[in-house]
């Protein structure tokens, strides 16, 4: 990981980038720090991600609930104030929200698997 000095960030200030979904649109406001890749993301009602994603991350709901569909065909309901973890290559998993989400989202290389 690499060495990041302190800093703050407002959130309101970082352009947000629009990423269509199988259905629905994600909002991603995104901030990379060296290979640390950081992001709030708001998914809207309705949303279905358009992929099943084999990145890591790691992630915090912050207002509203999503479930997380893994490709065996389980799924994880996440509401507020709950996170999850996952290595890349473990387990590929998408989004899904009715109502909408918002999701602080962490990943980078620190998540391979080896």
């Amino acid at each position: 990981m690499n060495q990041t000095p302190f800093q703050t960030t407002d959130w309101n200030k970082v352009p947000a980038t629009k990423h269509k979904g199988e259905t629905g649109v994600a909002y991603w406001r995104t901030q990379q720090f060296g290979n640390i890749r950081v992001r709030m993301v708001e998914y809207s009602a309705g949303y279905v991600a358009d992929h099943w994603c084999q990145k890591g991350h790691i992630i915090y709901c912050i207002e509203g609930e999503m479930v997380s569909e893994l490709q065996d065909g389980s799924k994880h309901l996440m509401t507020k104030g709950m996170s999850y973890i996952v290595s890349d290559d473990l387990s590929s998993h998408r989004s899904t929200t009715v109502n909408g989400v918002k999701l602080f989202i962490i990943d980078g290389e620190f998540l391979k698997s080896f």
